[in-house]
């Protein structure tokens, strides 16, 4: 049987659409393609390809250890062209790895979100419009890896295993990746809007 006002079988829980509003911390790019880290910029701009010159850029991207249903370097769509974390969730980060800071330069974040609320855990298909025009469309969370623990580590000498507590601690934590979904430029402190769609459990038969 199907709910007649969401059109959902009964074992589907709807949640409806709805906006939420933050604030543009800081933007950052990286200075090459080589480069894992980033670095704080006045403005980024966004075309379809996603950031210019930066590591991530372009249209296709080479699978790798996240996409074992690939061989390694198979062309595939790029979806991971924009990091965005958050100021709240870095805060969290540190605290539980028992740093001072950790800046978000350090994990080769583009965009840091103020003021919204567990942004790792925003669903995909969410839009984050900003106010000078660019839109960016989430793809889903972005998992803590060991490569971003080893850039962490590199700028906190004395400290031994944070290429490994980083992933421990920073679950459900790092932030999104997304897509250029409308170019424009964006700038620190700037109003942004997700766009959250109406979601539900995948349950068939439950």
């Amino acid at each position: 049987m199907s709910d007649s006002e969401t059109g959902l079988p009964d074992s589907f829980k709807l949640t409806r659409a709805r906006k939420l509003a933050g604030t543009v911390a800081q933007v950052l790019r990286t200075e090459g393609i080589e480069d894992f880290q980033t670095t704080a910029c006045d403005e980024l701009d966004l075309i379809f390809e996603g950031i210019p010159g930066d590591r991530h850029s372009g249209f296709t991207r080479l699978s790798g250890g996240r996409e074992p249903w690939y061989p390694r370097g198979t062309q595939m769509v790029n979806e991971r062209q924009i990091s965005i974390l958050s100021v709240e969730e870095l805060a969290e980060i540190a605290k539980r790895m028992d740093l001072q800071d950790l800046k978000p330069e350090w994990i080769g974040a583009n965009i840091v979100i103020e003021g919204l609320p567990s942004l790792s855990l925003i669903p995909p298909r969410t839009r984050l419009v900003f106010d000078g025009g660019a839109v960016i469309r989430i793809d889903g969370d972005n998992a803590p890896c060991r490569a971003a623990g080893r850039a962490i580590a590199e700028n906190v000498p004395g400290r031994e295993g944070l290429d490994l507590l980083f992933p421990q601690k920073a679950r459900r934590l790092r932030g999104l990746v997304g897509f250029v979904e409308k170019p424009g430029a964006i700038k620190a402190g700037e109003a942004v809007t997700a766009h959250i769609p109406e979601q539900w459990i995948y349950t068939p038969g439950a």
